[in-house]
């Protein structure tokens, strides 16, 4: 398999892959200063088609893009100390790190970061590129729309619909509806700013 992203969100995936059992054929990165990685190669490309990429990229735009601008098999990485539930769905590319609760119907999107010890309640829907980060409670119901990034030890309560490319603060508790684009801080959380209404000024 190939890697691309050869940072620290890559070294992470890479050991879940080798706890996987999967053969690391390389790590793909442009920067090109790095020549290797442990005992893996980084090089700057990977052979068209490639049939076992996965993009380790903390970064949604980015995510979004190169998942867009290349033609492969991008594969699922579970790490063995997840509970993923088997009525739950999800998409190509996308990751759950160590400790992380997937619960019964929840709804994961394509090229999703389920981070260390990260919660995911029943029946929630996680849309495509989104990130939750180490120690996020989501309870159930909860919708986190496309390119959201929630915060480390953030919690979301039951219901409550996350637009889309919106970022929660670290340790925010949100107890209403947040609206596309917006940045939302604190326990309970309030809009910071809202980069679609064009006020990002705070």
């Amino acid at each position: 398999m190939y890697i691309i992203g050869a940072g620290g969100h890559g070294k992470v995936v890479a050991e879940v892959a080798e706890l996987l059992g999967e053969r690391i054929y390389s790590f793909v990165d442009a920067n090109e200063a790095l020549t290797s990685l442990w005992v893996y190669p980084v090089t700057p490309t990977f052979p068209e088609n490639s049939n076992r990429v996965v993009i380790a990229i903390g970064d949604n735009l980015v995510r979004k893009a190169i998942s867009s601008a290349f033609d492969a098999q991008y594969i699922c990485l579970f790490h063995p100390f997840t509970q993923i539930s088997t009525r739950s769905t999800i998409g190509e590319g996308t990751v759950v790190i160590g400790g992380a609760v997937i619960n019964a119907n929840a709804s994961i999107g394509r090229h999703v970061i389920v981070n260390t010890n990260s919660s995911v309640g029943h029946d929630a829907c996680l849309e495509d590129f989104v990130h939750i980060a180490p120690n996020v409670a989501l309870a159930g119901h909860v919708h986190i729309g496309e390119g959201t990034f929630v915060g480390m030890g953030a919690s979301v309560l039951p219901g409550v619909q996350i637009g889309k490319w919106c970022v929660i603060g670290a340790g925010a508790v949100v107890l209403e509806n947040v609206p596309d684009g917006a940045k939302v801080v604190g326990n309970p959380a309030k809009v910071l700013c809202n980069e679609v209404a064009n006020d990002c000024s705070r």
